[in-house]
This record gives structure tokens, sequence and C-alpha cells, in this order.
């Protein structure tokens, strides 16, 4: 009885092994992802992996990833959480403002409520923030300001006022330099990129496509459980 249980389990677990070594030979270092060094530690006390999101509401590229986005943090296993890092690179296109926005709403703690919302406020036809005109080709002039922001965060019930003072803050200003490091510490130069463990750094194109991201991720997920 105990062999024919084990051939049982033989029989199942092969093919599992299997595709698990096919998944991990599927993905290469510097081709799929990178090696972030030094490792960019956490600054949150939740002991999961922290698989970020370096983005911009500004961003059209992360305005068409976010339901992928959606989808992975719903897949994260336990010991996994999404965070986020806004990036300010494009000043011509308002991330700086947006940065700022970002980081205040979260401070503020309205950030999650607001994150899909926040990108229809930009993207969608007649959007209140948009920083495209019309003709879907050039900038607005002038762009969208704090103050505007905080006119649509109000809906979250913080008075706009509030939210601007908040804006305006030193507080904001260092996490808007803690943001701006951690981009540089993982040579992350575009958006959107995901940053794993503060470990390993990729995108959608690196990972070979939007459906890849999913199986990427949990793959490094994994690594960096291992601690490799």
């Amino acid at each position: 009885m105990f062999s024919r249980l084990l051939i049982v389990a033989a029989t199942f677990l092969a093919p599992l092994a299997q595709a698990q070594g096919v998944t991990a030979a599927q993905w290469k270092e510097g081709t799929h992802y990178f090696l972030v060094e030094p490792a960019v530690p956490s600054e949150s006390d939740t002991g999961k992996i922290e698989v970020t999101e370096v983005f911009s509401y500004g961003c059209p590229a992360c305005n068409f990833f976010n339901p992928t986005m959606m989808k992975l943090k719903k897949s994260l296993p336990p010991n996994a959480v999404m965070t986020y890092v806004p990036a300010s690179f494009n000043a011509n296109e308002d991330w700086p403002m947006f940065q700022r926005a970002y980081l205040t709403a979260q401070t503020l703690g309205i950030a999650e409520k607001s994150h899909e919302a926040m990108f229809d406020a930009v993207w969608k036809p007649h959007a209140p923030l948009a920083i495209m005109n019309a003709d879907g080709r050039t900038l607005k002039n002038p762009l969208p300001s704090i103050e505007d922001a905080a006119k649509f965060y109000a809906q979250y019930g913080i008075k706009a006022e509030d939210f601007v003072g908040t804006a305006n803050s030193f507080a904001i200003n260092a996490k808007m330099k803690r943001a701006d490091a951690f981009l540089k510490a993982t040579l992350t130069d575009s958006t959107p990129t995901l940053v794993v463990g503060g470990k390993y750094r990729f995108t959608p194109g690196s990972a070979g496509g939007e459906d890849k991201v999913l199986p990427l991720a949990q793959y490094l997920i994994q690594l960096a459980a291992s601690g490799k």
C-alpha cells in the first residue's frame, strides 16, 4: 500500500517539478530582469517582500499598464505586498507635481483608495487633471497644479487647503527626495518599472510582454524569499 502511495505521489509531483524547472529556466538575469546591487532596504516593518511599481500618473504607459498592476496586486502571495514609488524625471509632463500629489495622498491615508481614479482623472476624456489637449498631441499650458490635484482629492474627505498645506510641507519634500533616491539606487530610468524585494528590477518589455509580468514577478518573489 505504501509503495503504491509513493508511485502515485511521484506521478503527480514529477510533472510539477518539471513545470517549476521550466518556469525558472525561462527567466534569465540580465535579459528578463536585472540585479540591483546593492539591494535597496525596505522602509516598512511588515517583513513582507515588496513588489514596487515605479510609475507616474502623467505616464501614458503606466495608465495602460495599470489593469495588469491590479491583477498582480490581487495575485500576490501572503508574503508579498504591493508598494508604489512615483517618478519625477519627466518635468515637461508634470511628473514632479504628480509625485508630490501621490506622496501627499499617501501621507493622508487616501492614496490606495484614489489610485485608479487618479489615472482616470488624468487620461479619460474631459478629465479634470488632463495634461493633454483635446487633440491628444499637445500638452496643456498651464499644466495641472497641486491646487488642481487638491480639488480632486477633496472627494476623499480632505479639504483642499489641508491637502495643499501638507503637499508643500518639509515632510513631503523629504519623501520626494527619497523617491528620487530609490530610482537612482535601482537604476530605474523608465516607467512602468517593477522592483521586487529591492533586489530585482524589470519592465514589461524586458519580461517579454505584459502577459509575462505576473509569472516573472511570482518567480522573483520566490527568489527573494529564498535569500538568493
